[in-house]
């Protein structure tokens, strides 16, 4: 495993719309799960070779040392840019170093991955969220096992995730389904959409947070054009008419999708409003209903 040189570990978000991140930490640099949509890999981020994992030399006692001078506890988001469970964290245990001391030094976790791997570190997340909160989101792009595998693939496949959910949730852990990005002509039907919903409802999932689209700048869309002409031929090309050099590529079933998504989770319950999302894993109560007057 090389190391590469960090001076933090910890930054503050621009603002903490993000489900709530007080805090944002990447432990890693680079990702080896292969997904041909990552947005991580585009050039604005600097992460050269992205593709290779790289621990960040000290990365634990330097975290610890943040830690200890932060006068304001909060959320540390996890995983964001780089999924901070790659095959490599099985033997090097950052991660669960980390977790260990926001445990510690009483902060909370909201935390994105792909991988299974987070079973491991279930009695530390349990441990964290009930001294303060803890938000596990595990994405999942398509229900159809064989789809991930040409899209993700190097990670778990999305049912292996699906009974991650599951098995963070009969702990009591608060997780759900990071259902992002959409990939427009590839995973935007409404079989993908319905179905998402089911299996999140029945692995026990207490969220779906959805986008309706992509993200395509720089470098990444070349990686993903170059992608789409192995595993989809003549569909950048279809990209390129549609979207032009459009940041946002919005699935063009974007409304109904989104009508038949809302619909979905509210008979089965799930929640999927990001203000909700926050509420309810930071165990914050209602806001007030206003009253009229008349």
């Amino acid at each position: 495993m090389e190391l590469v040189p960090a001076k933090t570990i910890l930054a503050r978000p621009k603002d903490d719309s993000w489900f709530g991140n007080d805090y944002n930490m990447n432990l890693y640099r680079g990702c080896c799960h292969g997904c041909i949509y990552c947005d991580s890999r585009s050039e604005c981020y600097g992460v050269e070779e992205f593709d290779r994992v790289r621990l960040k030399k000290d990365a634990l006692q330097i975290l610890e040392g943040e830690l200890r001078k932060k006068r304001r506890k909060g959320v540390v988001g996890v995983g964001a840019m780089s999924d901070t469970y790659n095959p490599f964290e099985e033997e090097m245990e950052a991660t669960r170093g980390a977790l260990k001391l926001l445990d510690q030094y009483g902060f909370g976790v909201a935390l994105d991955t792909k991988s299974t791997l987070v079973l491991r570190d279930i009695d530390l997340i349990e441990r964290i969220s009930r001294k303060h909160c803890a938000n596990i989101k595990i994405t999942v792009t398509t229900v159809d096992d064989s789809l991930s595998k040409v899209i993700e693939p190097y990670a778990p496949a999305s049912s292996e995730r699906f009974r991650a959910i599951r098995e963070l949730s009969r702990a009591g852990i608060f997780a759900g389904v990071l259902f992002t990005p959409m990939l427009p002509y590839i995973t935007d039907t409404e079989e993908n959409v319905a179905e998402m919903i089911r299996l999140a409802y029945e692995n026990g999932a207490r969220f779906i947070f959805p986008a309706f689209g992509m993200t395509l700048r720089q470098n990444q869309r070349d990686y993903y054009y170059k992608k789409l002409d192995e595993h989809f031929p003549g569909l950048s090309r279809k990209y390129r008419s549609v979207f032009r050099s459009n940041y946002f590529c919005g699935s063009p079933q974007a409304k109904k999708l989104r009508s038949l998504f809302q619909a979905e989770c509210k008979k089965y319950g799930l929640i999927f409003r990001m203000r909700d999302i926050i509420a309810a894993y930071k165990k914050l109560p209602p806001e007030p209903k206003q009253l009229s007057l008349f």
